[in-house]
């Protein structure tokens, strides 16, 4: 791949994640502050993106690399994802509002896999290649976060929106002009099953990998409260420019992944696992007992510890998965596993966050402490089922 390549791939990454980053982040204030949204309804608008990541290797699998160029169809999603983006800022009715971002969310999710393709078809060794021009997706993520807080100081507002959809209508031009990415299915037949990665159910007549996947199905739900209400409690608590301070947490999921190679051949893959998970356990104490004052570096604290609490688990969960799945349903076992985490753990964790936020609610105010105890329980819960269950000692999986 030569550097002209790479900084096509690399720009395409930087807006593909700088989009989602600009309002993903701030929605949850955006919703309290302009729609006065409840907790439930604020989870039901998170909740649209985990319902995409479900439905969305469908489309991928069955439409997209049948039919279509991966850099044509990304540009008219894009597209149509601006004008969708650009509606939402038009209603303040709850109800319209969530159907408009599922909506978006659809047209999203299956981006995020086209762009993939886009880089891997660019390269001779993915392996060494695609994690550097990933980077810039952290970027991306990154400087949409300074710009709407510290920059412009927007996140409450629906600039948010606009200013996505202004990154979605230049990526969806900018993909027009990206290397061409034929479809790679095109004689080939899938099923919505196949498509979901049905074939990796094999993996599950391995009990260790059983207790794996339904320990990370289950830490979904205290992962759900972070996405979904993080930015609205730390605004809440008097954290001034909370989504550019929020950065800290992909600056430290950068920072840490790059450990996981090395911790990973050393402590093994439960380990890695136990630190993540309870990661999330020490994360949900320090917002608890956090505020604006003497204890702000509790605040700074929680947000921090978002590269472990991640990487440690969630990267490595998809290292354990290739893994244990091998060459030949390692795609599919890969789907299945975002599909059950990112789809259907957080669909179940955003509707139970709601839940829990609108229960410590009184005279509309929301009693924070009380409300992130809930996911300290749940993932100390998983943590001590995981370390009580789960026994790998095959060699595939080192130092298990």
């Amino acid at each position: 791949m030569n550097t002209s390549k790479g900084a096509q791939l690399s720009f395409m990454m930087f807006l593909q994640y700088f989009i989602w980053g600009a309002w993903y982040v701030s929605m949850n204030s955006y919703m309290a502050t302009n729609l006065q949204s409840t907790g439930q309804q604020i989870s039901y608008a998170y909740m649209a993106l985990a319902i995409a990541t479900m439905i969305s290797p469908i489309f991928v699998g069955m439409v997209a690399d049948k039919y279509f160029a991966a850099q044509k169809i990304m540009g008219v999603l894009h597209l149509v994802g601006a004008g969708t983006l650009l509606l939402a800022t038009t209603t303040t009715s709850n109800t319209v509002f969530i159907g408009i971002v599922l909506f978006y969310s659809l047209l999203y999710m299956p981006t995020i896999a086209l762009s993939n393709s886009v880089a891997f078809t660019q390269m001779q060794d993915p392996t060494k290649q695609f994690p550097l021009i990933r980077m810039f997706g952290t970027v991306g993520w990154i400087f949409s976060g300074i710009l709407i807080s510290n920059l412009l100081e927007v996140e409450k507002t629906h600039f948010i929106f606009i200013i996505a959809a202004a990154a979605s209508t230049i990526l969806g031009m900018y993909s027009f002009l990206l290397p061409n990415t034929p479809p790679p299915a095109k004689d080939t037949s899938m099923s919505a099953s196949q498509a979901l990665g049905a074939d990796a159910l094999v993996l599950f007549k391995d009990r260790p990998y059983t207790v794996f996947f339904v320990a990370a199905v289950l830490i979904c739900i205290p992962l759900s409260f972070y996405y979904g209400f993080a930015n609205l409690f730390l605004n809440e608590a008097g954290m001034e420019n909370a989504a550019g301070k929020m950065i800290y947490g992909q600056i430290s999921e950068g920072l840490f992944i790059l450990a996981i190679p090395l911790l990973l051949n050393r402590i093994g893959v439960k380990k890695m696992l136990i630190l993540g998970m309870g990661a999330w356990v020490i994360r949900y104490i320090l917002f608890a007992y956090g505020n604006s004052g003497d204890n702000l570096w509790m605040l700074y604290g929680g947000i921090i510890l978002h590269g472990i609490c991640y990487d440690f688990f969630f990267v490595t969960g998809y290292l354990y998965t290739e893994r244990k799945a091998g060459e030949k349903i390692k795609s599919a076992a890969q789907g299945l596993f975002t599909f059950a985490t990112y789809g259907l753990g957080m669909v179940i964790g955003t509707l139970f966050s709601g839940m829990v936020a609108d229960h410590f609610t009184a005279n509309g105010q929301r009693v924070w402490s009380s409300i992130w105890m809930v996911p300290v329980y749940i993932a100390a819960a998983v943590l001590v089922y995981f370390i009580l269950a789960f026994r790998d000692r095959k060699q595939t999986d080192v130092n298990a």
